[in-house]
């Protein structure tokens, strides 16, 4: 089977890790599991998914038991990936058939291609990640291309029960949409190795008490800057995991806001370095704005590293659903810096509430959030569409 993403890690973002972690879990259960994505590295290995005209090349390699190929790019217009690559990958997979193509969307480079080259002899299957929101000239243009290609699919994942019942797309195709809720590794998270340990100790010396984290690319929908004028009403420090095209406008704000000495933007962080924020921190900040933000995957991170997370009630998005009120952690209103304020200072100041949030978290991202419950559950669906039985699959 081939998943067809629109990069793959070391690539940064939720969708990225999902798509590696789903592959990884159906590799170990005996499918034969390739991946296609743009390549999001320049030559010398630097990021430039955000740049315009950088070019990227051609690469093909294992990670583990998963064939990933990264196409190159020629430009990037309108987060749009110009890769030529993909329509030769697309001829080869319609003279050769898998059983399955699993395209993750939005990702407008391959919707266009399986537009145009649909696949021939493999059952489609695609998750929806989330609505095309902020973008609404890219959304009415691709929403033809979107629906022709939906229009073809066997079946269609949403990321939780409450992004399908929100989402635009995914309510007219009602008949075809199964909720497959998003899982991660969870053993880096819950059993760290003493690198983790290591920087969890480094990060507490470094930040002091309490930590507030904020993981992500630093995008408009990740809602940093509501989480900066919460800053300026709660005590402690916010450290900030991510890059992206808003950093020197967040910063700015932090100035302006007399937060700048509590902020720490600390770019990319590599794993273990996280894995130790994750348990330094008092809580995830999870400041979503927009739903653009359809699940949150750095929220089953923290809650796997017994990190309560205190996110908003984002309407039509499983933000809220991956980690409830009162249960995982605390939920705010969107864009309410003095209520995300108000729940980082009651964790602060309640010594019995984080311990309760900490362990209902780790028990959730256990039971229901792990990568190997979604692999089961997705390569069970798998079989369904295929009309296998369960000792023929694979």
């Amino acid at each position: 089977m081939w998943h067809l993403g629109k990069f793959y890690p070391p690539a940064s973002g939720g969708i990225e890790t999902h798509v590696r972690a789903l592959a990884q879990e159906q590799a170990k259960l005996g499918l034969e599991v390739a991946v296609a994505c743009v390549n999001h590295a320049a030559r010398d290995g630097r990021d430039v998914t955000f740049e315009l005209l950088a070019r990227t090349e051609r690469r093909e390699e294992r990670d583990g038991a998963v064939r990933v190929l990264r196409l190159g790019r020629v430009a990037s217009v309108a987060r749009l990936d110009v890769a030529p690559g993909v329509v030769g990958l697309l001829e080869a997979l319609r003279r050769e058939p898998p059983d399955v193509v699993h395209l993750h969307s939005p990702n407008p480079t391959m919707l266009l291609a399986l537009a145009a080259r649909p696949p021939s002899g493999s059952a489609l299957v695609i998750t929806h990640h989330s609505d095309v929101v902020r973008q609404r000239v890219l959304a009415m243009g691709f929403s033809v291309v979107e629906r022709r290609v939906y229009a073809r699919a066997a079946l269609i994942l949403a990321t939780s029960p409450r992004y399908a019942d929100g989402s635009r797309v995914l309510t007219a195709m009602r008949e075809r949409v199964r909720s497959l809720p998003l899982g991660i590794d969870v053993a880096p998270f819950a059993r760290p190795s003493a690198e983790v340990l290591e920087a969890e100790r480094a990060a507490r010396a470094r930040f002091g008490s309490p930590l507030w984290l904020g993981v992500g690319r630093l995008v408009y929908y990740k809602g940093f800057e509501v989480a900066l004028e919460a800053l300026a009403r709660a005590p402690g420090t916010l450290a900030i995991a991510g890059t992206g095209p808003l950093r020197e406008a967040l910063e700015r704000r932090a100035r302006a806001l007399g937060v700048s000495d509590r902020v720490a933007f600390l770019g990319h962080v590599p794993d273990a370095e996280l894995r130790g924020l994750y348990r330094a921190a008092t809580a995830l900040w999870f400041p979503s704005l927009a739903r653009s933000e359809g699940y949150g995957l750095a929220q089953v991170e923290a809650m796997a590293s017994g990190c309560p997370v205190i996110n908003t009630l984002l309407p039509g998005s499983g933000v809220p659903w991956v980690s409830p009120h009162e249960q995982t952690g605390l939920s705010v209103p969107v864009r309410d810096a003095p209520a995300l304020a108000a729940a980082a200072a009651r964790l602060a100041s309640d010594a019995a509430l984080r311990p309760r949030l900490s362990a209902a978290a780790v028990e959730r991202a256990t039971k229901e959030l792990s990568a190997e419950v979604m692999g089961a559950r997705c390569v069970e669906m798998y079989r369904e569409v295929l009309g296998r039985p369960r000792e023929q699959a694979g």
